[in-house]
């Protein structure tokens, strides 16, 4: 069974007796294998699912369970208690649903039961649940990582109003956000008017940076998920993201120096300051694209917050900071 760990930093937690099975099968330890096989005819299996049959005492607290293939294969006459196993785990009703997903991903288990404060059964969270539970989370981190903010509804029964309030903060916010890069653009005017040329630059600068960066904010954001990357790790992923900034970096100024030099009519200071700009751009937008999640993770934040345009608008002031100064020292401005 492959599924994913949920963030376990989500904004919206919900607990798992919200979307635990209220109804599991519970059976004697000293009822036979024939008898507990006739038990589970008589109520019969869910339409959604059933994996195991738990046996309970008289207090219904929870001793040990059985699978329904070891109930169908085990000799009508042998009692449960004898062939009965251990859960792998046990929820409670208030656990987190994200711990439950976690714990049966961890355990490879597609049902696990819930008990109370005395350990008595009261439910069973199954593997349909648990891809409920994947499926609203996976929803709320790309309506974060689109910038809006998460909707419990279906997006027809949904109303505009509603649309419109999950929206329009991070709109304001990201426009606001990108004013900076017009304040830059206006500082070095007399630049540009001195080299019309550097103009023609500024779109490819900003996108190579802001595609750069949703790279790495998007693999660091899903190495949070999974469990396979942790806050303290931060120096390591940003030692790995400034290796492959840099070649990523060097990659695309070559092939940029080549185009401008030998197919374009560029003059080369003019060139060189554009490959210069992509080396240092591609690298600090990796960095920030790993930074800015893990940052959010240690706040106790959604890393899904930091996604692509957010990062995208900071990748965009720093191309725009760091084109001007290399043009200005390189063509004397």
């Amino acid at each position: 069974m492959m599924m994913n760990r949920m963030n376990t930093n989500a904004i919206r937690t919900q607990r798992v007796e919200e979307i635990m099975s209220r109804e599991p099968l519970a059976l004697s330890p000293m009822m036979r294998a024939g008898e507990a096989l006739a038990r589970l005819r008589q109520v019969g299996v869910p339409r959604d699912f059933m994996a195991n049959c738990y046996v309970v005492d008289e207090r219904f607290c929870l001793l040990g369970l059985v699978t329904v293939r070891d109930l169908i294969m085990a000799p009508t006459g042998k009692r449960l208690d004898q062939f009965m196993a251990q859960p792998a785990a046990r929820l409670h009703p208030e656990d987190d649903q994200e711990r439950a997903v976690e714990e049966m991903d961890r355990l490879d288990q597609v049902e696990l039961p819930v008990v109370d404060e005395q350990d008595r059964l009261v439910g069973t969270v199954t593997a349909d649940d648990a891809m409920d539970v994947m499926q609203a989370e996976a929803t709320e981190d790309m309506e974060r990582m689109a910038a809006m903010a998460p909707s419990e509804r279906p997006y027809l029964r949904t109303r505009v109003w509603d649309l419109y309030r999950s929206r329009i903060f991070w709109l304001l916010l990201l426009m606001l956000s990108a004013a900076f890069t017009g304040a830059i653009i206006t500082h070095f005017e007399n630049a540009l008017a001195a080299q019309v040329v550097l103009t023609a630059f500024i779109p490819m600068l900003m996108d190579t940076g802001g595609n750069c960066g949703s790279q790495s904010s998007v693999t660091v954001i899903r190495g949070l998920s999974l469990g396979e990357i942790k806050s303290g790790d931060w120096l390591r992923v940003m030692w790995k993201e400034l290796q492959v900034g840099l070649l990523c970096g060097g990659t695309l100024a070559a092939v940029n120096m080549a185009r401008l030099c030998l197919l374009g009519s560029t003059d080369f200071p003019v060139a060189l300051a554009v490959s210069l700009t992509l080396i240092v751009t591609v690298t600090c937008a990796k960095l920030l694209g790993c930074c800015l999640p893990i940052l959010a993770s240690r706040m106790r934040l959604d890393p899904a917050v930091m996604a692509s345009p957010l990062i995208t608008t900071i990748a965009d002031a720093v191309s725009l900071v760091v084109y001007f100064r290399i043009a200005v020292c390189l063509l004397k401005l």
